[in-house]
């Protein structure tokens, strides 16, 4: 399985949390894994805001951003292009999106195409997992709470 992740899922992985598990056991079954090269920016201002907002420690936050610093060439970090930015401002309106999850949603479907093979996303982003859904990638997890 080729998974893309937004950033929601990617903490997930870092910082113990509801729906750590299974992002875990996502990233165990997956054949390759990739992001928004923009998703190392989003990745530390949440674990920043995390600390900022008291939901995490310093310690710990520091620690999985070195774990994640740790892992990212491993990922399939997918650039942001003139013509992602063009697909992304497209999708925002399209689908009600922020403009980082516009850009993920891009990233994605660019790197559909461009494989021509089916990409599941993982995001915990509500918005994002709808239009991700709608616009033709498999969303996951398989359902989201409202």
């Amino acid at each position: 399985m080729i998974l893309y992740f937004d950033t929601s899922a990617l903490v997930k992985s870092y910082i113990k949390e509801a729906g750590s598990e299974n992002v875990v056991e996502l990233i165990e079954s997956a054949e390759t894994i990739g992001s928004s090269s923009l998703a190392k920016v989003e990745m530390a201002a949440a674990l920043e805001k995390g600390v900022r907002h008291k939901w995490v420690a310093r310690t710990n936050a520091l620690k999985a951003w070195n774990g994640f610093l740790d892992d990212w060439p491993f990922f399939t970090r997918l650039v942001v292009s003139a013509a992602t930015i063009d697909r992304a401002s497209a999708l925002a309106w399209e689908y009600s999106l922020r403009g980082y999850d516009a850009t993920h949603l891009a990233c994605g479907l660019i790197w559909q195409e461009t494989l021509d093979t089916q990409i599941t996303i993982a995001t915990f982003d509500r918005d994002l997992w709808r239009a991700s859904d709608k616009a033709g990638l498999t969303a996951w997890p398989a359902t989201l709470l409202s």
